[in-house]
């Protein structure tokens, strides 16, 4: 379906880039991606949903893509989940909120602790409130390697990824990925999000992080579907189940041959998840 760009203001005063697909007459799903990320991660999963009734908005999250980047480096979780709460209020109704890592936990924020009932749904994509430390290490590890030099070329770019997520199949068609990345007046690629929001998450300590979260989230009283990557280094079957049976309306699947990049790796299976909750009696309000 056809897409058009949107673009929406925030309370910091910082404009954040969108695809809008469809008309919605079964309501607005807003996607808000994962740290180093883009909307155009949502491509397909947008298309699909909006062709099933919904208006899908897909942000760039701020620092990333084409929104703006913050001139204070202030990319701390409550910004971000601030930022949801304002562009959701522009839009008809409660929309559903699909999130993915920062995405989600951004979501959890929003209904935990500052503005609950902001969202009809929410689904969190392979992310909980107490994520595997390692595991975070490890993607923010992979997320700073280049930060300073780049890649010479896209070829380079698929290679870096391909090490770091050796069991995902190397695409042929390296157009998408471009779209991840922006070229530099030296010619030389590199990520499309702001520098700085590598060191904001590593310096990052909130009371709305951890524990504190996690207790904010038994008092969500609204449909929350978490879907994990069964080979997720972030989130183990066991944290994820303990998760779920904490909340009061909590939902969950595990998506095999899928790590953390679960939307990206099975698409067509995550997206299943995803509709078979959204129009489950268990995701009415």
């Amino acid at each position: 379906m056809d897409s058009t760009v949107a673009t929406f203001s925030t309370r910091s005063g910082l404009r954040l880039t969108a695809d809008v697909v469809g008309v919605g007459e079964r309501g607005a799903i807003m996607l808000a991606h994962g740290g180093g990320q883009t909307r155009h991660s949502w491509a397909s999963t947008a298309n699909r949903l909006a062709e099933r009734g919904w208006k899908t908005v897909s942000l760039d999250l701020r620092g990333h893509g084409d929104s703006g980047w913050d001139p204070h480096g202030d990319y701390d979780t409550e910004r971000y989940a601030e930022d949801l709460i304002d562009v959701a209020a522009t839009l008809p109704g409660r929309p559903s909120l699909i999130g993915a890592s920062l995405g989600g936990v951004a979501g959890l924020v929003v209904e935990a602790a500052l503005k609950p009932g902001t969202f009809a749904t929410l689904t969190l994509v392979d992310i909980i409130p107490r994520s595997d430390p390692a595991g975070v290490e490890k993607i923010m590890g992979f997320m700073g390697a280049h930060l300073e030099h780049g890649f010479h070329s896209l070829e380079a770019a698929a290679e870096s990824i391909a090490a770091y997520l050796p069991h995902r199949p190397k695409p042929k068609d390296l157009s998408g990925l471009r779209k991840n990345l922006r070229q530099g007046q030296d010619g030389r690629f590199r990520w499309h999000w702001d520098p700085k929001f590598v060191s904001g998450v590593r310096r990052e300590r909130t009371p709305t992080h951890g524990g504190d979260l996690e207790a904010r989230c038994r008092d969500i009283d609204l449909p929350v579907h978490l879907i994990r990557g069964r080979m997720s280094e972030l989130v183990s079957l066991e944290a994820a189940q303990a998760f779920v049976a904490t909340l009061r309306r909590g939902t969950f699947t595990d998506v095999a041959d899928a790590g953390h990049m679960v939307a990206g790796e099975r698409n067509d299976i995550f997206l299943e998840a995803v509709v078979a909750f959204l129009e489950s009696p268990a995701a009415r309000v």
